[in-house]
C-alpha cells in the first residue's frame, strides 16, 4: 500500500493555481525539492531579486543544495520565518515537508490566514500513516529505517555518528508503537497478566469504604498456636507439640 500524498487546503490550492506556474504540481515531494518551482513562487513577488533562469530544474542532489542554497540566503535577507527542517524534509522528500512549506510560503506571501504548523512538532515520519494500516501490514524495524532515512540524508551528512542517532530514533519508535500494539490488543499477542497487574486490579476492585477498620479482627491477625512441652524421654530431648498435632519441633 502506497503512502498517500497529504492535501493542501484549498485556500492554498487556490492560491497556487492562480500564480500560473511553468509546471503544475501534481506530486508535491517530487515537484518542489529541487526549489525551482519556490523560486517561481518567490519570483510572482519580487521579480528583482529572483530570477527563475538562475536556477536549474534538475533532480539531482548537486542541483537541490545548489538551488536552495540561494533560496535559503534569499529568504533570510527577506526574514521569511520557515525553519530549517521544513526546508531539510522537502529536499529529501520526506512525506508532509513540501506541503507545510507551501502552506508557510501562501500565509507570508499572501492575505490569507493559513494555521501555522511551526509551533507544533515537526514530524516527518511515516508514524501516522503505519497506525492507520492493520497490525499484520505494518512495516517491521528494518522497513522502518529505509523508508524514514533517506539516501540524499546520509549522502548529505555522511557522519556515522549523526546517523546512527537517527537509526536508534527510528527503532525506539517502532518499539514504542508495537508496545503500543500489545497493550491495545493483548489477546493477538497472548500475553497473560503478570502477578503485580493481577493484583492491581484486585485492588482496584475493592471499594473504598473497605478499610482495616470495618475487617474483623481475627481475619487481620493470625491465629496463635498453643504448645505443650512434653517430658523429655531417654532417647530425645524435650519438644513441643500443638494441639492439632500438626507439627511438633525437637530441642
Amino acid at each position: 500500500m502506497a503512502l498517500r500524498q497529504p492535501e493542501l487546503p484549498r485556500p492554498v490550492l487556490r492560491w497556487l493555481l492562480s500564480l500560473g506556474l511553468s509546471v503544475s504540481p501534481r506530486n508535491y515531494r517530487r515537484d518542489f525539492a529541487n526549489g525551482y518551482l519556490v523560486a517561481e513562487i518567490l519570483s510572482r513577488r519580487f521579480p528583482a531579486h529572483v530570477q527563475p533562469e538562475a536556477y536549474r530544474n534538475g533532480c539531482s542532489l548537486a542541483t537541490k543544495l545548489s538551488n536552495w542554497s540561494r533560496l535559503r540566503r534569499f529568504l533570510a535577507k527577506q526574514e521569511f520565518d520557515i525553519a530549517q527542517e521544513l526546508i531539510e524534509g522537502t529536499i529529501h522528500c520526506k512525506p508532509g515537508a513540501a506541503e507545510s512549506l507551501l502552506r508557510e510560503l501562501c500565509s507570508a506571501l499572501s492575505s490569507s490566514r493559513i494555521e501555522s504548523l511551526q509551533e507544533k512538532q515537526v514530524d516527518f515520519t511515516d508514524c501516522y500513516y503505519q497506525t492507520q494500516l492493520p497490525v499484520a501490514a505494518r512495516a517491521t524495524a528494518s522497513t522502518a529505517i529505509k523508508s524514514n532515512i533517506r539516501l540524499t540524508e546520509m549522502l548529505v551528512e555522511p557522519s556515522i555518528c549523526i546517523n546512527r542517532q537517527k537509526a536508534i530514533a527510528i527503532i525506539n519508535m517502532h518499539i514504542g508503537m508495537r508496545m503500543q500494539e500489545r497493550a491495545e490488543n493483548p489477546r493477538r499477542f497472548n500475553i497473560k497478566p503478570s502477578f503485580g497487574q493481577r493484583v492491581v486490579h484486585h485492588l482496584d476492585c475493592i471499594t473504598p469504604s473497605m478499610n482495616t477498620a470495618s475487617i474483623p479482627k481475627k481475619h487481620l491477625l493470625p491465629r496463635k498456636t498453643e504448645m505443650k512441652k512434653v517430658k523429655p524421654s531417654a532417647d530425645c530431648g524435650s519438644f513441643f507439640y500443638s494441639k492439632t498435632g500438626s507439627a511438633a519441633i525437637t530441642l
